[in-house]
């Protein structure tokens, strides 16, 4: 734990030793009275925790000190993967600072793992919560479901009118045929031209296929709306690794990783 993440009400109150961040605190991390730890309100400021009494509970004060790291422009479109790699997944982009997530179905992706039940007992978004503190923030991605890829597209179009249209870049990560690389397509569009990419709203949607990738329908599909098909190499990737890998590259051209 790089951070101790507490709800708004949490942090008003004492913590259960036997809480998983409780026993991190005394067991791992060998905390006593008047001992301080990183801590922070999900969705909220970060700051330090002074530890004032320990019993059967700790309690603590606790000192905003920071934004906790908000989250970057990336939003992204991921073909539903296998219950144990979206765990992986969910985490690791979590870390990244990904702003969305957007589960969706696809054509040549395994239905049955749409059935999982990751998302309604809430181990979705533990991982999305493990990367948060893994990256010592505060912000957790926020995670939506879509049945079909057009559901998905129409949903971020639709959301996207409250945004300038023309600052957010598209892309489709496809090693089919592409048109050109995913850092090509970062820095020879004008619309990234810039030096800090958040202050001036721009943003980026990108789109990984499941397993399987595209059928040629979805890719004339995100081609009429607007989606740029780029590729990372010629070496095929898990779904988490080109989610991780193609995020890393984004961030790093936005500025996000100076």
């Amino acid at each position: 734990m790089n951070i101790c993440l507490f709800s708004p009400e949490e942090i008003k109150s004492p913590l259960d030793k036997k809480d998983e961040r409780g026993e991190h605190i005394i067991k791992i991390l060998h905390k006593k009275v008047g001992d301080t730890f990183t801590a922070g309100i999900i969705g909220g400021a970060s700051g330090i925790a002074t530890i004032t009494e320990i019993s059967d509970k700790i309690s603590f004060t606790f000192e905003p000190t920071g934004d906790g790291k908000p989250l970057t422009n990336l939003k992204m479109i991921i073909g539903f993967p296998r219950p144990i790699q979206l765990k992986r997944l969910l985490r690791d982009i979590a870390a990244l600072g990904v702003s969305e997530v957007h589960l969706t179905g696809t054509e040549l992706g395994e239905k049955s793992y749409m059935q999982s039940n990751l998302v309604e007992r809430g181990s979705a978004y533990k991982m999305l919560l493990d990367g948060t503190v893994q990256a010592g923030s505060t912000h957790v991605p926020e995670l939506f479901l879509h049945k079909t890829l057009k559901e998905c597209l129409d949903y971020l179009e639709e959301n996207a009118s409250k945004e300038h249209s023309h600052h957010i870049l598209r892309l489709s990560l496809d090693n089919v045929n592409p048109k050109c690389s995913l850092s090509m397509a970062m820095t020879d569009l004008p619309c990234m031209q810039c030096v800090n990419p958040c202050s001036e709203g721009k943003s980026v949607f990108a789109a990984i296929g499941s397993e399987r990738g595209w059928t040629d329908k979805e890719r004339k599909l995100m081609e009429e709306y607007g989606y740029i098909r780029c590729g990372m190499g010629n070496r095929i990737m898990r779904t988490e690794t080109a989610a991780t890998v193609a995020g890393s590259i984004i961030l790093n051209t936005l500025g996000y990783m100076n």
